[in-house]
């Protein structure tokens, strides 16, 4: 539970907080009341929670899920649920680029699975303990789209969705990157993006939103990076971050999650770029037909992981 005496009006839930972005979020968010940190290394929650308990009125709980497993990602949302703290919002962060592929829990892929499978059953599980209006943002990625310059230049092709079944096998549409991992990311961040699309429209009463937070050097997006890699990215690319376009920082992208979360407004099925303005997804993926016929994929992929007893 909160490890402060005071008690904010609402609670926040991140996750993936323990580095990056997530983290620069959830220490924005501890200024709007109880933060809910969610993600699978208790000892690193553990110190971004004594972080924010050392702020000024700061609150802050640990709740473990393991994204790439989703009867952990599902557990963790009852979890949260019976905290019985009054949802402010919800920021779905967690995620990554795999290079050296691998099986999640359930035997799928593990991009796919830590990427979209594991969130959008934490997602669809809480629900029913969000109030009306309660905005839910997923971090996404404007790689999906194959028409992005920058992500093209980067060696990307778009979201090679074929069908969830495939998708979980680690199969993907012909025609896709030449780099291992590419077409993994771009699907499975092609998947939140369906899924803000589609819940938008089927549950009117909350608030969904997407948003791109840009390139961002260093993050430790991609675990698999040479040590060298990883330097050059936090040492030498983050500092020139603010001065390039499309990119961005983990405290500005951080800083914008906050924003999105704790601003008031009426939106949903918004997406949103690294400057918090409006931006268009790919043609796919904004087709109502496309995002819904993916959702419900997902769905009955999931269906083969009965929920737990009790």
């Amino acid at each position: 539970m909160p490890n402060n005496t005071s008690k904010p009006t609402k609670a926040w839930v991140i996750t993936g907080p323990t580095s990056g972005i997530g983290r620069e979020a959830a220490l924005q968010l501890a200024e709007h009341g109880t933060v809910v940190l969610v993600g699978r290394d208790l000892g690193r929650l553990r110190e971004v929670e004594r972080e924010i308990t050392a702020l000024p009125n700061g609150n802050a709980v640990s709740v473990v899920a393991d994204f790439a497993d989703v009867r952990s990602a599902r557990r963790a949302a009852d979890e949260i649920g019976a905290l019985g703290l009054t949802i402010g919002g919800v920021a779905n962060n967690a995620g990554g680029m795999q290079t050296k592929g691998g099986s999640s829990a359930q035997g799928w892929d593990i991009a796919f699975a830590t990427n979209h499978l594991g969130p959008f059953a934490f997602t669809e599980a809480l629900l029913p303990y969000l109030a009306d209006g309660t905005p839910v943002l997923f971090t996404v990625s404007g790689v999906e789209d194959p028409e992005r310059k920058p992500a093209t230049a980067s060696g990307f092709r778009g979201g090679r969705y074929i069908s969830a079944e495939a998708s979980a096998r680690g199969e993907w549409k012909e025609g896709g990157s030449k780099n291992v991992g590419f077409d993994a990311y771009a699907t499975s961040k092609q998947g939140n993006l369906a899924t803000v699309f589609t819940l938008a429209r089927e549950v009117p009463r909350l608030r969904f939103m997407a948003l791109e937070p840009g390139f961002n050097p260093g993050t430790g997006l991609s675990r698999d990076a040479s040590p060298v890699m990883q330097f050059v990215a936090k040492r030498i690319m983050q500092p020139l971050a603010p001065m390039i376009k499309y990119w961005s920082t983990p405290r500005r992208a951080g800083k914008l999650i906050a924003e999105k979360l704790t601003t008031p407004s009426t939106g949903t099925g918004v997406y949103s770029d690294e400057n918090g303005r409006p931006m268009q997804a790919s043609k796919q993926v904004s087709d109502p037909a496309f995002s819904g016929r993916y959702i419900a994929e997902t769905r009955a992929l999931l269906a083969q992981v009965p929920a737990e007893a009790g």
